[in-house]
């Protein structure tokens, strides 16, 4: 191999490892003691029901799919339409501090459930501006992505999109896996990760 050849095959290297750390799904290293809970590979990790769904990119409705290192959630066809969740198969029972990205198609809604199924302990994840509830919010941003961070402590979640509150003290109960929902249109999510308190 000529000098020539080494020296661009080096270069070439050099770049493609550059490349990919840029577009890998955000390690946040800035951010210690976070760990992932969607790997950006498949399904591991959460379960459909009872069914566990370990290295499976999606589930068998195709509610729940895993593309590009996107988690594409796609609402029911069904009016009123029929919900679906995928949970957690951990329970996080202590306190934590959970962030994710999303990025909403026109009038979708999806959900968090905090440790349980009950409505009122659900945190809307929706298109804000058309579908509510918080269609006043300012750093919302239209067809791309917009961060969350919900933090609890004992049974309350503070919720917040892009830095804005949306929830200060939403009551939860105190023990229990967490849930994503599919109910309408499409919901996609990356770089969902999590931090506990032990």
């Amino acid at each position: 191999m000529s000098w020539h050849s080494r020296h661009w095959t080096v270069r070439s290297s050099a770049l493609a490892l550059l490349i990919s750390t840029l577009l890998l799904p955000a390690a946040h290293a800035d951010e210690p003691g976070f760990k992932p809970l969607f790997n950006g590979k498949d399904l591991s990790g959460w379960r459909l029901g009872k069914t566990d769904l370990a290295d499976k990119t999606a589930s068998e409705d195709g509610r729940f799919a895993v593309k590009d290192g996107i988690l594409v959630i796609t609402g029911s066809k069904d009016a009123p339409p029929k919900m679906t969740e995928i949970d957690t198969l951990e329970s996080y029972d202590g306190d934590f501090t959970l962030r994710l990205e999303f990025r909403a198609s026109r009038n979708a809604n999806s959900g968090l459930h905090l440790r349980d199924k009950v409505f009122a302990h659900q945190f809307q994840i929706r298109d804000y501006p058309r579908v509510g509830p918080y269609k006043t919010l300012k750093n919302f941003k239209d067809d791309d992505w917009n961060a969350i961070e919900v933090v609890v402590t004992g049974a309350r979640a503070r919720c917040a999109c892009n830095g804005e509150i949306l929830e200060a003290a939403l009551a939860i109960p105190d023990k229990g896996p967490l849930a994503l929902q599919s109910e309408t249109n499409v919901i996609e999510y990356r770089n969902i990760r999590i931090k506990t308190a032990d």
